[in-house]
């Protein structure tokens, strides 16, 4: 039987046990290694941890539930578009979207940041595409741009809260760029 079980998506899942790694360490830690690793907040560019942060905050979680909302969606998500779009480019798009998330908090916010969700939502933006069909526009990409960002918008506007509706808003942002400039031949 477990000859049987394929890692099916490298990516995907190397992330997931990273970041449940992270989680199992920030709770042994009391949550310090989080914050000195796996959080991004404005500090010294030269301090070599700032550099680790940029990118490792989002396998930083505050607790279980934090964890388990964003990295639910990430494995129904994820191993489909793993495959269509490949490893390679699956890792390129989680780095680049932990990296500009990184910077827009650092230079906009006086707040840590750290998680998954603009991940998440660079996952669920970029599934609209997933279907995509020659001079067409999927009308699931309209209805998850209406649904789940015009959300995050009022959201923003409207709440306060300790969620980064502006994180999510850029993951869904990066979401659609990947998804544009990998399917522009299709549209």
């Amino acid at each position: 039987m477990i000859k049987k079980i394929h890692y099916n998506a490298p990516v995907i899942l190397t992330f997931t046990f990273l970041a449940f790694f992270v989680y199992l360490l920030g709770e042994w830690t009391k949550n310090s290694s989080t914050m000195l690793l796996f959080s991004v907040y404005r500090s010294s560019l030269k301090d070599p941890l700032f550099y680790i942060r940029l990118f490792g905050h989002v396998l930083g979680h505050a607790n279980w539930e934090h964890y388990m909302n964003n990295f639910l969606l990430i494995l129904l998500i994820g191993p489909m578009l793993e495959e269509k779009y490949g490893s390679e480019n699956m890792l390129i798009m989680i780095v680049f979207t932990a990296f500009v998330t990184g910077i827009i908090n650092i230079l906009f916010f006086k707040t840590a940041l750290l998680g998954a969700s603009g991940i998440v939502f660079m996952l669920i933006l970029l599934s609209s595409f997933a279907n995509i069909k020659k001079g067409t526009i999927p009308l699931t990409l309209l209805i998850v741009v209406i649904i789940f960002m015009g959300k995050e918008v009022i959201a923003g506007l409207f709440y306060k809260d300790a969620v980064s509706q502006l994180t999510h808003i850029i993951g869904g942002f990066c979401g659609g760029l990947f998804g544009y400039k990998i399917n522009r031949s299709k549209i």
